[in-house]
């Protein structure tokens, strides 16, 4: 959500005109990316930090900054492993362990995530402020252990590698209106400067079926504005649009950050009614007030008689509320009112909608969650509502989900979510209520591959064949777990444990008549010196040095038994084929063990933890006088030994 939050009311937007700055002719790097850095420019910013941090000790600041910069990225897993670095300073604030916390929460990390909120309590004594975190670490492990029955789908034929959501379909079910970004066709395109990507509009797409296609930009009069437009919602007549817009006139409040003054750009929600078959202009909604606080994100009541909406006016519980108006017998709406401490907490409520039985979804920072905003359900009305529920999993996960929109037999619809394996940045997700036809019991136990003893506590990942994770859970006192599976489907287990090499096993069941399946994970100790571990299916091109996209996600799974293993160091030892001089291929394997430890360093992993090694062709794997091209490449390999621990 790396926009949104600022496009909603919580940070200022980064369009201002700097008044007031101090020049350098020459700054340096450190000058260079906080200027990038205070000016939202996260991306950039990264690049100069992690040149900087790549020394043997890296500053707090250069740390602090890279990590927030990656997480304001969405980017995770980096910023967990240099969040990891930063508490491990003697220096270090205690403000830093919640942001690791919740980093963790992200990475569905809660075991270690819980440790983390803890370990800040005991520093500060403050257990108020992460309360609701290690409620959330609780209660995300036995959902994501038993997940609800709704199956989601990527809407991949709208979404992006830019971002995606808030899908509204309109009362005729065949063309359905979204949130985006429109590809920069040209340098003159306005950009918002935290992502780099053009202003958020209006698309809409048709409905074929189940999935949305053939996006388009819509034809709407506010869809011209200079900043962001969105989202959009409208009546069941489909004659009245409510629609949200960032204010972009000049009658804006300013505000001073770092030195420097930026205009304030609020968001605005107007009605457009279409009369006697024309649309009408665009309406400013009567409580519009941009030099003071935000409004938008409407929904109507099933009778239509209530508008809700998200402000962050004066009079609510915390950052952002819920609010309403009343419909009034001349068609105005009556003054607004607070959705009550039943809905609204301290913390952010957004993206409220309300369901053909009135049910109120809406999504939260401010309860217990999985992590990011979880969706939540609530039934009443107006400022009478009951206790909140969380939709579970996998319609909420780790990362932000919001813009619940369902159908109006309860089963189907859409979310939004910057979830793991999407297209690119925040996607909208199709989802549907559909219990499993026959169900396969799979069931396992972990064991230590050098003892054979069963390993409790190690955490058991279920991914389906798109890598998207199905459930996770720890193994019982005893090493055993179980998963209640849909029988003719794929899956792929892997077991993970601090101080083993990680294991995993495929699961293809297609047997009718079986309902049960037994399957064994064996974890290697990590913590032998001199044990080596082959890096299964890193490999280079002919002549090559270069790390390439296959072998990066492999490399990535070293990162993070590295993040997860401080103390472990290691070297790095890399292998060619037969062909050319000893001398060559001594020099060539030198260069690709650097770039494994190159590439390791660029995400987050302490140099000083590795050492490259070459050993050129003196270790061939497969000995032959002429080889095919898949001996060659089996030779053209890497390898890690345990040098320390």
């Amino acid at each position: 959500m790396k926009y949104r939050l600022i496009n909603i009311f919580l940070l200022l937007f980064t369009i201002g005109i700097n008044i007031s700055v101090k020049a350098q002719d020459q700054p340096d790097l450190r000058d260079r990316a906080d200027r990038y850095f205070r000016e939202f420019q996260y991306a950039k910013a990264a690049t100069i930090y992690l040149q900087l941090a790549d020394r043997e000790k890296p500053y707090l600041h250069d740390m602090e900054n890279l990590a927030i910069s990656y997480a304001k990225m969405n980017r995770y897993e980096d910023a967990e492993i240099w969040l990891a670095r930063v508490v491990s300073h003697p220096k270090s604030d205690p403000a830093n362990l919640v942001s690791y916390g919740r980093i963790l929460k992200a990475n569905s990390n809660y075991v270690k995530a819980k440790e983390i909120f803890q370990k800040y309590v005991k520093r500060t004594g403050n257990s108020k402020l992460v309360a609701n975190d290690i409620a959330g670490c609780d209660s995300a492990q036995v959902w994501i252990a038993r997940p609800t029955n709704f199956q989601l789908t990527n809407e991949s034929a709208v979404n992006t590698d830019r971002a995606e959501f808030s899908a509204f379909p309109l009362n005729n079910d065949s063309i359905a209106y979204f949130v985006g970004e429109p590809e920069a066709k040209s340098t003159k395109t306005k950009k918002y400067g935290w992502t780099g990507n053009s202003f958020l509009k209006i698309f809409e797409a048709k409905i074929s079926g189940d999935s949305l296609s053939q996006p388009e930009l819509a034809n709407l009069d506010l869809n011209k504005s200079v900043f962001h437009v969105g989202p959009v919602i409208s009546n069941k007549a489909g004659d009245i649009y409510f629609i949200t817009e960032t204010y972009s006139g000049k009658n804006t409040k300013k505000s001073k950050f770092d030195g420097r003054t930026y205009r304030d750009y609020s968001m605005e929600l107007y009605i457009q009614a279409k009369v006697y078959g024309e649309w009408k202009e665009p309406v400013s909604f009567a409580y519009n007030n941009v030099k003071k606080y935000s409004v938008g994100h409407a929904t109507l009541s099933k009778d239509e008689k209530v508008l809700y909406f998200v402000s962050d006016m004066p009079g609510g519980y915390g950052g952002t509320d819920i609010w309403y108006c009343e419909l009034q017998k001349d068609g105005s709406w009556g003054k607004y009112v607070n959705a009550g401490k039943e809905v609204n907490t301290s913390g952010n409520e957004f993206f409220p909608f309300i369901d053909e039985n009135g049910t109120l979804y809406y999504s939260t920072d401010g309860l217990p969650g999985m992590g990011g905003l979880d969706i939540f359900r609530v039934k009443g009305e107006k400022n009478k509502w009951s206790e909140p529920v969380n939709i579970r999993y996998p319609l909420n996960s780790p990362a932000d989900d919001f813009g619940y929109w369902s159908n109006k037999n309860l089963n189907a619809g859409y979310i939004s979510s910057n979830r793991e394996n999407g297209k690119g940045d925040d996607d909208i997700y199709a989802f549907k209520y559909e219990k499993p036809e026959s169900l396969l019991i799979l069931s396992g136990t972990a064991y230590d591959k050098k003892t054979l003893n069963a390993l409790p506590a190690t955490s058991v990942t279920l991914f389906d064949r798109n890598n998207n994770i199905v459930a996770k859970q720890q193994t019982k006192p005893d090493g055993t777990f179980s998963f209640e599976l849909d029988k003719n489907t794929n899956y792929h287990l892997q077991g993970t444990k601090f101080s083993y090499y990680p294991d995993t096993a495929t699961v293809s069941e297609k047997t009718p008549g079986k309902d049960s399946i037994q399957v064994s994970l064996y974890l290697d100790p990590l913590f032998v010196k001199g044990k080596v571990f082959r890096l299964e299916n890193i490999h280079y091109d002919f002549d090559k040095y270069n790390i390439r996209q296959d072998a990066a996600v492999i490399l990535d799974k070293l990162v993070q038994i590295m993040h997860e293993n401080p103390t472990l160091k290691i070297e790095l030892g890399s292998h060619t084929d037969s062909r050319g001089t000893d001398e060559y291929n001594q020099k060539l394997s030198q260069n690709r063990a650097q770039s494994v430890v190159d590439y390791l360093v660029s995400r987050g992993i302490a140099r000083d933890r590795m050492v490259a090694m070459g050993y050129g062709e003196s270790r061939l794997l497969v000995k032959c006088t002429e080889c095919t091209e898949e001996q060659h490449q089996e030779n053209r390999r890497t390898e890690f030994t345990v040098l320390e621990y």
